[in-house]
């Protein structure tokens, strides 16, 4: 397991959105540097900039997005866990979004600064944007 990591912040703010299981992906949901959407059985769920969400669809937001700044091999473990174990001891709620490369986790805004000050004392260090 890696214990200290280096992320870095995603500028803007996020929306968490809920639509029906057999909604088609809507456009508004794929704009913007990081968006993701997962169907279930349940439900499809968008992570997208809050700008583009319309007026009446249900949603949860505000929330910042880090971007942990990998790629990191699949037979590496513990990696989210290291990230997110000093944010869950802190209560800071979270929503992980993995990709091929690399884990994104985003925080409700208001936590954001408990959120960077469990992060920090974990010893994961926050890097600028367009970092490698």
């Amino acid at each position: 397991m890696q214990s200290q990591l280096k992320f870095r912040r995603i500028e803007g703010d996020y929306a968490i959105c809920r639509l029906p299981a057999d909604a088609p992906v809507p456009d508004w949901a794929t704009r913007g540097v990081f968006t993701s959407v997962t169907r279930t059985r349940e439900a499809l769920s968008v992570v997208c900039p809050f700008e583009n969400v319309p007026s009446g669809q249900k949603h949860d937001a505000p929330w910042i997005c880090f971007e942990l700044a990998g790629p990191f091999d699949f037979s590496q473990v513990g990696i989210l866990s290291s990230f997110i174990g000093p944010l869950a001891e802190s209560g800071v709620p979270i929503f992980a979004v993995s990709t091929y490369d690399t884990d994104y986790v985003l925080i409700r805004k208001d936590f954001a600064d408990a959120a960077l000050s469990a992060l920090k004392a974990a010893g994961h260090e926050l890097i600028p944007a367009g970092s490698p």
